[in-house]
């Protein structure tokens, strides 16, 4: 195979298929032409394969083998990984409907749905966390395992021997996403929510649509099946739509997400120490904004592609940095995985009604499976000890902010400052830069609560003008926001420091950054290198600003803009397309950055 040829088909470790390439939407382009010429096929009825016509079943065996050609690009031989959980899970879907519809006994169906759960969960458990566990075992009882790719020592067995590196276990891209469509397809199967898919072809359809396959949003079974037995739809205003998000997903992900990581963030998170307090302040609430506009970039370009194929995604982001509470972040962040967690693990773990099989106030049982699943949300982002504090820390945040709302502003006051005047003798007695920055941060929150307790009050009881009262509420909404804000961004260190590591050594690694960065933060800062950071890093702090104050333009606003542009004529939109792809590949750095959410 010449050179050509194997950079256009082969597998490249080095440079995958990314929605940021040229080659991606080149791909595109030739898909979609054989795509159009597909479903302008005169339809047949009665085809015998349990679709409506010909039409409908020609597209989906197309989509699925270009969806399948588009992982092997991103991931080469794990593409084998990807038929076998569809094999396996469209087999066993179709034995738990036969239980359930001979009423058969219910519980051979749950002990299909079992099989099912685990072998799914034992792959991603092998890939993802062989060397989380190995570690913890080896640090906990003193032993001296070693990880061993099996699999690879299997691939060597049928061909040349040394082929594969089996001492590394490589993750292969999406797999925490498709593994968890596969589960909620024999849950739903399971719970009658959906008929199994007859069609093997179909069900590898749904598990591997391309524009969602790698980085989500994680598409239900239940949301997604449907739509492969409906005929192609394209209205002008949907291709106009589609193309915004697009266009907005590329900005997002080019002009703001890379530029930011390649111009400070990066820098920082690589070496703190390097770094100044307020630096490494600015750094991590710049990551912020980074890592919303990489991924919900990446959910708004799957969006649109999925959009002109005719097949609907569900949103995936809701300005969630309009936020007034942990909670409602998570209603508003990655809401397809917020929603199968709901769906899949916080109900059946008992929900607001029970503890580990047990009945107890709705409180207790709300807050103890709500932490479980944040645990446990934060765990499948990653194999280290850092996303499980992320995850633990966003899950007593969310209890903490229910039990807040639980208490009158006399017992609000009270807690907080004895929380503040708790911290202020901490750092004072053991001058810990950890327990300095706990201390200014409780400070600024005592003072927004001490306002808001003065306020209560003077107007309790009291009949308060109209105006002020609409004054006072958004100026507590604002309060609430930066507040809810500067937690999640905090919860983010965390995160970051344990994102893009090699899985050997992540633990070390990533505590070793949290660490540096807490200790610069809350050390002694300078101020005379403020000023000479928001000159030097002018640009990035502008783009910091602007990317904040987009973000908070009002949604109603929003959307008037994306049906504006929907609305144009096309000859109007082709020049906009054009004129914006100018701009935002100006923007393109040296490397193609990857999505942040490949690495899950």
């Amino acid at each position: 195979m010449s050179d050509f040829w194997y950079h256009i088909l082969g597998f490249n470790a080095e440079s995958p298929l990314l929605f940021t390439q040229f080659y991606f939407w080149a791909f595109f382009a030739l898909v979609y032409a054989l795509f159009a010429l597909l479903i302008s096929l005169p339809s047949r009825e009665g085809s015998g394969l349990g679709l409506p016509n010909r039409r409908l079943h020609l597209r989906n065996v197309y989509l699925m083998f270009v969806s399948w050609f588009f992982y092997y690009k991103t991931s080469g031989i794990f593409l084998l990984i990807l038929a076998f959980v569809t094999l396996s899970d469209w087999l066993i879907a179709k034995r738990i409907h036969k239980n359930l519809s001979a009423k058969r006994s219910v519980s051979k169906a749950a002990l299909w749905l079992t099989l099912s759960v685990v072998i799914d969960l034992s792959i991603l458990f092998y890939f993802k966390y062989a060397y989380f566990f190995t570690n913890v075992i080896n640090s906990w009882f003193g032993a001296d395992l070693r990880v061993f790719d099996i699999f690879a020592y299997i691939g060597n067995g049928f061909s040349e021997a040394g082929r594969f590196d089996v001492d590394t276990i490589i993750l292969p891209v999406g797999i925490s996403f498709y593994t968890f469509q596969v589960i909620s397809y024999t849950c739903d199967v399971f719970r009658r929510k959906i008929e199994p898919v007859k069609n093997i072809l179909d069900f590898g359809f749904y598990v591997s649509f391309f524009p969602q396959l790698v980085a989500g949003p994680i598409v239900r079974a239940e949301e997604f099946i449907p739509q492969l037995y409906k005929p192609f739809r394209l209205s002008r205003r949907a291709f106009g739509i589609a193309v915004f998000w697009i266009l907005n997903g590329l900005a997002k992900k080019i002009i703001m997400s890379d530029y930011l990581a390649v111009n400070l963030i990066d820098r920082v998170f690589d070496n703190p120490l390097l770094f100044s307090g307020f630096e490494n302040l600015f750094a991590l609430f710049a990551y912020s904004l980074q890592v919303y506009a990489d991924f919900s970039g990446y959910t708004d370009i799957a969006i649109g592609v999925a959009m002109l194929m005719g097949f609907y995604l569900p949103m995936n982001f809701n300005s969630p940095y309009k936020s007034k509470t942990p909670q409602e972040f998570w209603r508003r962040w990655h809401m397809s995985l917020g929603r199968w967690l709901k769906s899949y693990l916080y109900i059946p773990l008992g929900g607001n009604r029970t503890i580990l099989g047990f009945k107890a106030p709705k409180l207790w049982a709300s807050n103890f499976n709500s932490f479980i699943t944040q645990v446990l949300g934060g765990l499948w982002h990653g194999a280290s000890w850092n996303f499980v504090l992320w995850g633990a820390i966003n899950g007593v945040g969310m209890i903490v902010e229910k039990i807040w709302r639980e208490w009158n502003w006399h017992v609000r006051f009270a807690a907080i400052s004895a929380l503040t005047f708790g911290l202020v003798l901490l750092d004072y007695f053991y001058n810990l830069p950890v327990w300095r920055l706990f201390a200014v941060w409780a400070a600024i929150i005592w003072f927004g609560t001490a306002i808001r307790y003065i306020y209560w009050l003077i107007t309790a009881d009291k009949i308060i003008n109209h105006k002020l009262e609409i004054l006072n509420n958004k100026i507590a909404n604002a309060w609430a926001i930066l507040q809810t804000f500067a937690f999640i961004t905090f919860t983010r260190l965390f995160f970051r420091s344990s994102s893009n590591l090699d899985p050997a050594t992540a633990n070390e690694v990533a505590w070793a950054t949290a660490k540096n960065m807490v200790n610069q933060i809350g050390g002694a800062w300078s101020n005379a290198i403020i000023p000479d950071f928001l000159w030097e890093y002018r640009w990035v702090v502008a783009m910091f600003v602007a990317g904040m104050l987009i973000h908070w333009i009002p949604t109603n606003f929003k959307r008037r803009y994306r049906l504006w542009f929907s609305a144009m004529p096309l000859w109007l939109m082709v020049i906009v397309v054009c004129l914006a792809i100018v701009v935002i590949y100006q923007f393109v750095s040296a490397e193609m950055q990857p999505f942040i959410y490949f690495q899950f």
